[in-house]
């Protein structure tokens, strides 16, 4: 038997004070005497010899009472089977993962509330402990020091979901930081209470547990089960236009065992529904819905997919942001424009355009951040900075057009368009342009696929010639003239698109620019220059771009949503903005993030985007380690102990009987009350 406070053995010296008062009674007796004392002293014998034996009963139930409540005290108990055990005077770390993955519930429970009432119930191992640490995944300032029992219940009682999955190995790194300050030497235990979900735990297998800490695993026995989430939501087309047609694609993901079968999935924008669709799900499966959808109004619109999935629900919605009818910024840049000036006339009739035009000797490089589509016609020669800033500006996400002037500068465009992913430039020097017929345009092609109606699709067309002044090779034929050669090419260079045509526009080499087909291919291209539409962001993205109209120099921008305000990390690069999301335990004290729709505010206060974030999908796969599986992972590490689950209900008792052996307090504490009792019963009914 062993003593869990061995310092209070000391208090059995209290055991000598009614034995002093026993042994020691130094009252005088008077003798009285009688004129028969023969029948009297037979009756004072028996009472003396019956007096002596209660006076020993009485003191024996006295030491016992005393030596019985000090060893309560000092808390005796049976060693543990374990050679490892528990030191209830180490530190002790106990982290509760309240991710969202532990709203799963078993027998109408949530496994959070599961694993806060077994918790509670073993902080009463620890009861008298003052070296306790309660972790989460909110890693918040307060869980990095320790507190007694009673300070730690009172926190227990406050666990809220968390937006943030920690891995395992960030969890254990954050309890070794408080460990090595706290007990550097000495013998610590750990405790995890977690669905131990796979998605989000990282790998185990190289997680590795210091020899002086104890870790126990508590596992709540997770079951898949089914939840169906939203993988990613995007547009059909690039942009959207009001009073129009346009449809939204979004794909749902089963991450449970189960099948889904006809989920009603609703489409709101601006807090009204506008479309519904059914899926239908396999487990570990997708499916994507096509929801179509009509805008009144110019700009952003705040847009949501909804739909209903128990138990799992934090991820029963997904927010999105999509802008109607943005403006399409052409650049045209000329150094021989056409007569007719067609790129003006292609441009100007729709207002969905903002089209700028200036020679290419009398315009302003930086122009070039506030375009998506630069036309160059009948430029003879690029190079010096127009080349190197038309690179760059392809690189980064433009779409550039090349018009040939009536005599290309093979030498000038061959290295520039070479770089770009298009090469073979040869000039055509002819005296009388020679007019060859195009060859009919791929109608599969998902460049025309929005170009030719589907009744007509098998219809002749009326194809214009044209005379070509230069070839080139490489990229995708958009256009081919009837010997083969390219008349309309189209490569990919960084994030940007090229497309380069053989034939300047004017009449004497053709009639494109007069032909039908000139004005959808202008307007493709335009359509095409237009960055895809990012719907909505994720706060598991460690670096979030986004596209910014002509940023200011040293300009701090911050994501504003209701009363929260947050200016993460941040620098600029190009037109790109790029932010470094700030984690949960980054935050200022009462400050959280939601998944819902934020604000991007510029220096001056004013709104540039209006964005949507989301919480990642890792936690919606409903994939969980089990006790065995666990085990075999932890093998061979001794120092490291699995439970079967959570739900035992005896599982403290184990934990107490293993691991810090039977508790004997209790038992010398009834026997302290016992011999009161005794000594009460002795003095009250033992008369003599």
């Amino acid at each position: 038997m062993n003593f869990l406070y061995p310092s209070f053995l000391f208090g059995l010296l209290a055991v000598s004070v009614p034995i002093a008062i026993h042994l020691f009674n130094f009252r005088r007796t008077r003798r009285v005497y009688f004129t028969n004392v023969a029948l009297l002293r037979n009756v004072q014998t028996e009472t003396k010899s019956f007096r002596r034996v209660k006076h020993w009963l009485i003191l024996a139930a006295r030491c016992l009472f005393l030596a019985c409540l000090v060893v309560a005290f000092a808390q005796p108990f049976i060693s543990s089977k374990s050679k490892l055990g528990l030191s209830r005077q180490g530190v002790t770390s106990l982290y509760v993962d309240n991710s969202y993955s532990m709203q799963n519930e078993r027998s109408e429970k949530r496994y959070l509330d599961i694993a806060t009432s077994k918790l509670d119930e073993l902080l009463t191992l620890f009861r008298n402990a003052t070296s306790l640490q309660l972790l989460t995944n909110d890693f918040s300032a307060a869980e990095q020091q320790t507190g007694t029992a009673e300070a730690v219940r009172e926190r227990v009682t406050s666990i809220r979901f968390a937006h943030t999955p920690r891995t395992l190995k960030a969890v254990y790194r954050r309890q070794r930081n408080l460990l090595s300050s706290q007990n550097p030497g000495g013998r610590n235990q750990l405790f995890w209470f977690s669905d131990f979900q796979k998605s989000t735990v990282g790998d185990l297998s190289r997680l590795t547990i210091d020899t002086t800490d104890r870790l126990f695993i508590v596992p709540v026995d997770a079951q898949p089960t089914k939840n169906v989430y939203v993988d990613s939501v995007w547009l059909s087309t690039p942009f959207i236009r009001e009073m129009q047609n346009n449809s939204l694609n979004v794909k749902l993901t089963n991450g449970g065992r189960e099948n889904v079968k006809n989920l009603p999935v609703r489409l709101y924008l601006d807090d009204t529904q506008t479309s519904t669709a059914s899926a239908t799900i396999a487990p570990d499966g997708s499916a994507t819905v096509s929801l179509n959808f009509n805008v009144t109004t110019k700009g952003y619109h705040r847009g949501r997919i909804v739909f209903e999935d128990f138990p799992i629900t934090f991820d029963n919605q997904y927010y999105f942001v999509i802008e109607a009818s943005p403006a399409v910024r052409v650049l045209h840049l000329y150094e021989q424009r056409s007569l007719k000036n067609y790129i003006n006339a292609v441009y100007s009739d729709d207002s969905l355009f903002v089209r700028r035009s200036f020679s290419v000797q009398n315009f302003d490089v930086g122009q070039l951040r506030e375009t998506d589509l630069v036309v160059l016609e009948g430029v003879a020669q690029v190079s010096g900075t127009l080349r190197s800033e038309l690179e760059r500006f392809v690189r980064q996400g433009g779409s550039l057009a090349v018009i040939p002037p009536s005599s290309p500068d093979a030498a000038s465009y061959s290295p520039f368009l070479s770089s770009l992913g298009m090469g073979g430039i040869q000039a055509i020097s002819q005296a009388t342009p020679a007019l060859l017929p195009l060859a009919p345009p791929d109608r599969n092609n998902p460049f025309f696929s929005d170009v030719f109606q589907r009744s007509y699709q098998s219809d002749p067309l009326n194809l214009p010639d044209a005379a070509p002044v230069w070839r080139f090779s490489g990229g995708e034929k958009l256009l081919t003239l009837r010997d083969g050669n390219p008349m309309l090419s189209r490569t990919r260079a960084g994030n940007g698109s090229v497309y380069v045509l053989a034939t300047p526009l004017a009449s004497d080499y053709g009639s494109l620019a007069e032909n039908a087909l000139f004005v959808p291919i202008m307007y493709k291209m335009a359509a095409l220059s237009v960055r895809a539409q990012r719907t909505a962001y994720s706060f598991d993205d460690n670096l979030v771009t986004i596209p910014i109209n002509n940023p200011a120099e040293r300009a701090v921008y911050k994501l504003k949503r209701d009363k929260l305000e947050i200016i993460p990390v941040q620098r600029v690069v190009g037109n790109q903005l790029l932010l470094e999301m700030p984690k949960s335990n980054e935050l200022s004290a009462g400050q959280n993030v939601e998944a819902g729709y934020y604000e991007l505010l510029n220096s001056t206060g004013k709104t540039e985007r209006l964005l949507a974030f989301n919480h990642g999908n890792a936690e919606s796969a409903m994939q969980f380690y089990s006790a065995d599986e666990l085990r075999q992972i932890f093998a061979n590490k001794p120092n490291v102990e699995v439970f079967d689950s959570i739900q035992d209900g005896d599982f403290v008792q184990v934990l107490e009987q293993e691991n810090l052996g039977k508790s004997l307090w209790k038992y010398f504490l009834l026997a302290a009350l016992a011999f009161l009792l005794l000594e009460v019963g002795l003095v009250r009914f033992m008369k003599g």
